[in-house]
């Protein structure tokens, strides 16, 4: 069986390695720092993390207002907030005006079943994927998600990232290298195809 790693400790120190690169990148995140793991940037980057509290919708749109002062900002929460409790904001101050955003959530689908409903995002894909100009990933391990926040960064227009919970099966070795849109075959067959994204993966 393969080892397993933390997509979200993966953001977090993927985050920490953007920021010494470039003072532009900022991060925010809705009182859940611990969970998405962005407390990695804020221990080296006090000054350039923004807590905004539970208050989802302000802090889409204090993304939106960094990005349009020509920062790059990756703001954080649980799947279940963004989009699900933010959409009218990522649509307006995100989406339609092509803000340089990177919308990264943990926690997503029903990773986190002992949270109950509530906290179990299971739309939060279908509503991201009907935003015309709005590019989803769901990485399916570490490794990827690693490059993945890297591409994003590096990238102009708003992305919506979105990681689980548990730590997932490495199947994507060091030597792999992510392309935004392409797939990625894991096993030959002739019988069937199975299409997967994310956990589903391993």
């Amino acid at each position: 069986m393969a080892p397993s790693a933390s997509v979200r400790e993966a953001y977090g120190k993927t985050l920490v390695e953007l920021g010494r690169q470039n003072p532009d990148i900022v991060v925010l995140d809705a009182d859940l720092s611990r969970s998405t793991m962005t407390h990695l940037f804020a221990s080296e980057f006090p000054e350039r993390i923004f807590d905004c509290g539970i208050a989802e919708q302000n802090m889409v749109g204090i993304a939106a207002g960094l990005a349009a002062s020509g920062k790059i900002p990756f703001a954080s929460t649980f799947s279940v907030f963004i989009p699900g409790r933010c959409f009218d904001q990522v649509r307006m101050s995100i989406a339609q005006p092509q803000r340089n955003v990177k919308l990264v959530t943990t926690h997503s689908g029903i990773t986190v079943g002992e949270d109950g409903t509530s906290h179990q995002a299971i739309e939060d894909l279908a509503l991201a994927c009907a935003l015309p100009g709005l590019t989803v990933v769901v990485p399916a391990d570490a490794n990827e998600t690693a490059q993945v926040i890297r591409m994003a960064a590096a990238t102009e227009g708003p992305f919506y990232i979105r990681l689980c919970r548990p730590s997932l099966p490495l199947v994507h070795d060091e030597d792999y290298r992510f392309e935004l849109g392409k797939t990625t075959v894991m096993r030959e067959g002739a019988r069937a195809t199975i299409i997967a994204i994310g956990t589903m993966v391993a």
